[in-house]
């Protein structure tokens, strides 16, 4: 492989071949070119046996290991982490491995991290994106407390703040966010109703129309009553050509996108700072929206924002 100090890249090596196959010495052409002759003739020969694609960087990977661990005590190793949960640290002595083994096996099938793996079953957890913008929408319902005028909890303290909200009741954060360019979506609402759920999938629907998104194909959601049987929701499905899609019971991963989607809500929004009414956490929620769509950076993205993954596609479909 290239590396900072490399005599020859790929265009050096064209310049190589090229300086020999006009009929000077290859032995001459190398000495110009400041590497050995056994180099020069090495792509020599890989040019004249393999053409274009023989000037290129190969692995230098082995062919074989011989002294790789055993495939059944990988699996083992991979049984153990599954069902235990353990470190490398803690594996080792049970396994009689070094830590360092256990830790390359770990990373050789994807489980050096818990985070990779559903906690409840220890499978590593499969993520996926949709190939388009509209290809699937995830919809989902975040509850908040309302805040008292004045402040709750966090302005008052926490007695003070619990006594005062106690009869406040709750917010309904209604949030749509795309598989495929992570564009988000969110009203707030005094309910969960089938109605209102129906009717903030319309709005939704409307705005990623402002953004370029034309079609909605399917909607997944989570198995809440509105979503499972009620008229208005398969009406709004209807209205919009879109087919919706339900996740497995109690496996939140499945729409996880909106799920996390709820979390940088509650981290950049929510409990951002202490709001003194409700009234000024409900204002703030556009101004979020616009900077989470526009300008925050999204490590899924490759550090652009979801708006970038919209227009992208745009120009690519056009």
């Amino acid at each position: 492989m290239s590396h900072r100090n490399a005599r020859l890249t790929i265009h050096g090596r064209r310049l190589l071949v090229e300086r020999v196959s006009a009929g000077r010495p290859v032995a001459h052409v190398a000495a110009e070119m400041g590497i050995s002759r056994a180099t020069a003739h090495k792509w020599i020969r890989r040019w004249r046996s393999e053409g274009e694609s023989g000037l290129r960087d190969r692995s230098s990977r082995p062919l074989t290991t011989p002294h790789r661990t055993a495939a059944a005590v990988e699996a083992r190793v991979c049984r153990l982490r599954q069902a235990r949960k353990l470190g490398p640290a803690r594996l080792g002595p049970i396994l009689g491995l070094p830590a360092s083994t256990v830790h390359r096996v770990l990373v050789r099938h994807g489980l050096n991290r818990l985070a990779f793996m559903d906690r409840p079953t220890g499978q590593v957890i499969r993520r996926y994106e949709r190939a388009h913008p509209g290809e699937l929408i995830h919809v989902d319902v975040k509850k908040l407390g309302r805040i008292p005028d004045g402040g709750g909890h966090k302005v008052l303290g926490r007695q003070a703040g619990r006594a005062r909200r106690s009869q406040m009741g709750f917010d309904y954060v209604h949030s749509a966010v795309d598989d495929h360019s992570r564009l988000a979506y969110s009203e707030i609402h005094s309910d969960e109703k089938a109605a209102t759920c129906a009717d903030f999938l319309r709005r939704a629907a409307a705005f990623f129309t402002t953004v370029g998104i034309d079609r909605i194909e399917r909607v997944l959601t989570d198995n809440a009553w509105p979503y499972r049987k009620s008229f208005a929701w398969r009406q709004a499905l209807t209205d919009l050509g879109a087919a919706g899609k339900l996740t497995r019971a109690y496996r939140p991963q499945t729409n996880g996108k909106v799920e996390r989607f709820n979390r940088t809500l509650l981290d950049e929004w929510a409990y951002l700072r202490p709001y003194t009414s409700n009234t000024e956490r409900t204002d703030a929620l556009a101004n979020f929206l616009h900077t989470y769509n526009h300008h925050r950076c999204h490590t899924a993205l490759g550090g652009k924002p979801p708006i970038s993954r919209v227009n992208n596609a745009a120009g690519q479909y056009s």
